[in-house]
């Protein structure tokens, strides 16, 4: 009975290690080319959950079995870190609208000029999705908002630009004399370049910001694109 576990318990190891392992290079593999980002995301981390799973089940097997311990323990450990990943971002995901263009105007958004040379591979296409992806947005995100600033435009604008700088984003252009700057992020582990168009216009004595951040692959972005907007104008208005 003991050997039995103790093999159990090994299985469960090399299961467990294969599917951190796929967890850990579903994104740099998509980056390398080594599969599509799609690949990456609905088979590579799908395929780790379901091994996670296989993990913790033969993991449980081998300490019911008298087997090495320490090793299901690890296993069991490996199961788990491999399996919750990919759980959490699929339901963040079944959580959001399937949307990937986020503004702070869905009437008049912001329009891009300078990324466009940049977009020449992306599948997502740079004209707002309307009234539909509208309402979508302001029932999943309705804090995104436009931020108004008691500076004059001016000022505004440079407080915006040093705002785009902090967070890292690639400035890829600043034009004042429109009041409109430009930006790319680009995501940590998949490598997901989203561009960021923001507008500084004149409201009253002061000015009013508008940020639309759009990616430029996938049908979804979960959630992304919002949280991005929300921490800038955090930012910003802070």
């Amino acid at each position: 009975m003991k050997k039995t576990g103790a093999v159990v318990a090994v299985l469960a190891l090399v299961a467990g290690l294969v599917a951190v392992a796929m967890v850990l290079l579903a994104g740099p593999g998509s980056r390398m080319g080594w599969w599509t980002f799609r690949t990456g995301l609905t088979v590579v981390l799908a395929w780790a959950a379901y091994l996670g799973v296989a993990a913790m089940v033969l993991a449980l097997g081998g300490l019911v079995l008298g087997g090495r311990r320490g090793i299901a323990v690890l296993a069991l450990v490996a199961g788990i870190a491999a399996f919750v990943p990919p759980y959490l971002f699929r339901r963040t995901a079944m959580s959001v609208p399937a949307i990937h263009d986020i503004s702070t105007d869905t009437e008049n958004p912001p329009g891009f000029v300078a990324v466009l040379a940049r977009r020449t591979d992306a599948s997502n296409p740079v004209e707002y999705g309307g009234p539909e992806v509208a309402a979508q947005q302001h029932r999943a995100y309705p804090d995104i908002q436009p931020l108004t600033l008691p500076d004059p435009p001016a000022r505004a604008f440079g407080r915006a630009l040093e705002a785009a700088r902090a967070q890292g984003w690639e400035i890829v252009t600043a034009a004042p004399e429109d009041g409109r700057i430009e930006a790319t992020d680009t995501t940590r582990f998949f490598g997901f370049k989203d561009d960021i168009v923001i507008r500084v216009k004149p409201e009253g004595s002061g000015s009013r910001v508008d940020v639309r951040s759009l990616s430029r692959v996938g049908k979804s972005d979960v959630g992304k694109n919002a949280s991005r907007v929300r921490a800038y104008l955090r930012a910003l208005g802070s």
